[in-house]
């Protein structure tokens, strides 16, 4: 069983698949500091000083400390029920420039596989110029008519 799956390990398939899903997760890290402090910063200054990683809607005031909270985090501390819709719109937004990534390297994968598919194959054959019967390309005498090539 060990030797089994040394070899389901070892297949190249799952190591690539393993370096796939690791260079996966650092490249969500570093999408996710791009929409945090690159991108939303600008855009809630835009639309007056939102954060918008602070926008929620209180549903249940804390037992701790009563409502209005100034933060999402002020909420959570006080034990207060939320729904943080700020937090969702920069995650949302944080799959579509993943989305849009893994799609713009399928394409490009994809068209450099069109293109080398596009390739003619070398030729294997040959058409013998005496008796037109096709023979290996490295042929030096036609099987069939016997004529030196």
């Amino acid at each position: 069983m060990l030797k089994e799956f040394k070899e389901f390990a070892m297949r190249g398939n799952v190591v690539d698949m393993a370096v796939g899903i690791i260079i996966g997760a650092a490249f969500g890290t570093i999408v996710k500091s791009l929409v945090d402090d690159i991108i939303m910063p600008p855009i809630g200054l835009l639309l007056g000083s939102v954060d918008f990683s602070d926008l929620f809607i209180t549903l249940k005031d804390g037992a701790v400390v009563a409502g209005p909270y100034l933060t999402l985090a002020d909420a959570k501390a006080a034990g207060a029920v939320t729904l943080g819709y700020g937090v969702f719109v920069n995650t949302v937004i944080s799959f579509l420039i993943v989305a849009f990534s893994v799609f713009i390297l399928i394409k490009g994968l994809n068209k450099m596989k069109r293109q080398e598919e596009a390739k003619p194959a070398a030729p294997t054959t040959k058409e013998c110029p005496h008796c037109f019967s096709t023979i290996p390309i490295k042929a030096t005498k036609c099987a069939h008519c016997t004529s030196n090539l």
